[in-house]
């Protein structure tokens, strides 16, 4: 078969400090909600594999935690396993927010970037909040040197603006090759882990500023009963002073908290959910 006709396939990883909308691309790019979405460092999230099909092959994404400096172990941890992700994929996208100012993240990003081979888009983000559109031509000067990128997007995640040109971009710097997964296949991660995921997203939009994002969920079962999908879980946190918080006056804020996930959770399996959670 001749290399035009074959298709292609690789993986791709988003990086960028917390919070530059890596999981709101990974979610608009693959159609359907993976990934965890928050206004909160995500300090505890796995890595997630969520793949992309078309008929131009297939784009299998690592999400991986923000590549930051590490202040603790866990930190250092969740850096080691981004840093060394750059060396895993085809292309590297690189997030960042329309800005002129290059601190010292973004710089200890490009220190990382430079020591590989790999293709890197920069991508940035949230172009929807630029008033000016003329200024997208100065963040891209500010940014151009900064490393020797394969290509510059600017685009809008939340609003879905040139994400299609992102995708036939990286299209471009894939690889010939087999396909890693069936065509219906979105994630590898297990149901239960990405229904964990949406629960500890809804408890952190609703706890706000109220609980540090030091919060895990554990899903105790999951199961089928009459074609309903029920779900204990468990929201686990850092501080015992914090569970009265969770819980809310007479149950209130656990309440919110799982009304959102069960609707999230519905969508996601197409089932009628009943949602149990305990603190």
């Amino acid at each position: 078969m001749e290399e035009n006709k074959q298709k292609k396939s690789g993986f791709v990883t988003l990086i960028g400090r917390p919070n530059v909308g890596k999981s709101t691309l990974m979610n608009h790019l693959i159609g359907q909600k993976i990934a965890i979405t928050s206004d909160k460092p995500q300090t505890t999230r796995n890595r997630i594999q969520t793949v992309y099909t078309d008929d131009r092959g297939q784009i299998i994404f690592l999400d991986t935690p923000g590549i930051h400096k590490a202040k603790n172990k866990l930190g250092e941890y969740m850096v080691n396993v981004a840093e060394h992700t750059l060396k895993e994929v085809d292309v590297v996208l690189w997030l960042v927010e329309p800005t002129t100012f290059i601190g010292a993240g973004e710089h200890h990003i490009a220190e990382q970037l430079s020591k590989v081979s790999t293709p890197v888009i920069l991508v940035i983000n949230k172009i929807d909040t630029v008033k000016v559109q003329e200024e997208i031509l100065t963040f891209i000067a500010a940014y151009k040197d900064v490393c020797n990128f394969a290509e510059i997007v600017p685009l809008s995640a939340l609003k879905e603006k040139n994400t299609d040109l992102l995708l036939d971009l990286i299209f471009k710097y894939l690889p010939y090759g087999p396909q890693f997964y069936d065509e219906d296949t979105v994630t590898d991660q297990p149901m239960r882990q990405i229904a964990a995921e949406l629960i500890r997203e809804k408890a952190l939009h609703c706890l706000q500023e109220e609980i540090p994002h030091g919060i895990a969920v554990a899903i105790d079962s999951m199961k089928v009963r009459n074609k309903v999908m029920h779900i204990d879980a468990t929201i686990i946190c850092e501080r015992d002073s914090h569970k009265g918080i969770i819980i809310g006056k007479k149950g209130s804020m656990l309440k919110k908290i799982g009304s959102t996930a069960r609707y999230e959770i519905e969508k996601m399996l197409d089932q009628q959910v009943n949602l149990k959670l305990w603190v």
